[in-house]
């Protein structure tokens, strides 16, 4: 099957960000010009999926509106005569993506918020993009494919779970699902075990999860059996690793870069590099960092 759906959890509290985050989602934080939600949405739209599945939380509705129609917004754009502007605002939403929206009512882990979306989801295989995770595929920013289209070209050649999996520091390894592979050089490779941030000696490899998943429906089953994990969370971590043995499993070791936007290095990374990627801002940044750095 096609991957037609994707799903964000977005009902987190974004505490790392406080107090910017106390009125603002994190995810409309902006990365240059673009919320991170909008790079997450445009990174599935440009994998081929169209249905977007919203898991949102109290104080979030500054994302329904970004993908909402702003008529006075376009009617004062127009008026002016700023096509320009006017054709930024109205491709945020294409006319072939719809965009549906489910309440998370507590904050219960990442497992619990994917199962809120069971009934929008169904019975088909569909991604998880957790848009705080930045990705930015290789060679995206001269048309090549995004992280998560490489994943689905991934998912078309062996179907099941695919889970993208970036090597990091043991010492990080508390800080992520972490898996148990053969093949460790393998771009996609079967998973044997997964743990949620183990300690650094426990750790079964330094292959960890990133934030981007396709997962099958039996996942949701598999999370309804599960009794709260780490944090005293409901994991979606436990929840696929429950399925190694039922079903494939497998680890996608993307061509890319992410950038951990929950934490403000991470972020602070990412403008930096996505403005000096980009053409309009590129010389006016470089030439200040050249000052600040001299």
């Amino acid at each position: 099957m096609t991957i037609r759906k994707a799903v964000f959890p977005v009902g987190g509290l974004g505490t790392r960000f406080l107090p910017a985050t106390k009125a603002i989602p994190k995810e409309m934080l902006p990365v240059v010009d673009k919320p991170l939600m909008q790079y997450a949405v445009e990174e599935a739209y440009a994998a081929g999926i169209r249905e977007m599945i919203f898991v949102t939380g109290r104080n979030k509705r500054a994302i329904e509106d970004h993908f909402d129609v702003a008529y006075e917004l376009e009617t004062e754009l127009e008026a002016a005569g700023k096509g320009a502007l006017l054709e930024l605002v109205t491709s945020i939403k294409p006319d072939d993506m719809d965009c549906f929206y489910v309440r998370q009512p507590r904050a219960l882990g990442l497992g619990h918020a994917v199962l809120c979306a069971e009934r929008l989801v169904g019975n088909e295989p569909f991604a998880v993009l957790l848009a705080d995770d930045l990705m930015i595929g290789r060679e995206q920013m001269s048309g090549g494919p995004t992280v998560l289209a490489q994943m689905v070209q991934a998912y078309a050649q062996s179907p099941g779970t695919v889970l993208a999996v970036q090597d990091v520091p043991r010492a990080e390894t508390r800080r992520y699902g972490v898996v148990d592979v053969h093949g460790v050089n393998a771009t996609l490779a079967e998973v044997f075990g997964m743990v949620e941030k183990p300690a650094p000696e426990k750790a079964p490899s330094t292959l960890a999860v990133a934030g981007r998943y396709i997962l099958t429906p039996a996942v949701f089953e598999s999370i309804r059996q599960q009794p709260r994990g780490a944090g005293g969370e409901i994991q979606l971590t436990d929840g696929i690793a429950a399925l190694i043995g039922k079903e494939r499993v497998q680890a996608f070791r993307y061509d890319g870069r992410r950038y951990d936007c929950g934490s403000k290095e991470g972020f602070l990374e990412a403008t930096i590099d996505l403005a000096l990627a980009n053409p309009a801002l590129s010389e006016a940044v470089r030439a200040h960092l050249q000052r600040v750095m001299a």
